[in-house]
């Protein structure tokens, strides 16, 4: 387990910016303490440095997983974010989306939201921007990215895409094996 090269804090931090825009400084000085980002195994993890003391106690190559994964670098050392970074992204999220209630199911099958199953989605929203996913009971099922502005969604015919799918809670189930 190592701290992020610049190169990787970078990459990372511009992905989740796309998300929670400049709040990526709440995710680091907190209330609770001070938390930080840790490399291990191609993987981000996001742990208290407390935590990260302890995890100092135990070797590199018996070490699985400490704190919560993030995402992981690919081989072409892009960054990938996980579902499990949802819960952290989802308080600070700029751009958000709700679904209907008969599209969720669609969604958590990992499926594109069309204009029909769109509940809400947040006032100027740009193309391409990351969005957070919720239910029409403001509860986060995942996160993609715009397929089109709010303006184009007003007037797009409803079997066209509003936004891509990237990850959702589904996954805890349909990826269990990978998501350490």
């Amino acid at each position: 387990m190592r701290p992020l090269t610049d190169d990787e804090t970078k990459t990372m931090f511009e992905k989740l910016s796309k998300y929670i825009g400049e709040n990526i400084k709440l995710l680091i000085d907190r209330p609770d303490g001070t938390y930080c980002f840790r490399l291990h195994n191609d993987r981000v993890y996001y742990m208290s440095e407390k935590i990260l003391k302890l995890a100092t106690n135990i070797s590199r190559d018996k070490l699985v997983s400490v704190g919560t994964c993030f995402g992981k670098f690919t081989k072409t050392l892009k960054f990938r974010l996980h579902i499990t970074a949802l819960d952290f992204l989802a308080p600070y999220a700029k751009f958000k989306v709700w679904v209907k209630p008969g599209s969720e199911q669609s969604f958590l099958y990992g499926n594109h939201i069309m204009k029909s199953g769109l509940g809400r989605i947040t006032e100027n929203t740009t193309q391409y921007q990351g969005v957070v996913v919720y239910s029409m009971a403001d509860v986060p099922l995942g996160f993609g990215v715009a397929a089109k502005t709010t303006q184009e969604c007003r007037k797009v015919d409803p079997m066209s895409i509003v936004v891509f799918h990237q990850a959702d809670i589904g996954e805890y189930i349909r990826s269990e094996d990978t998501l350490t």
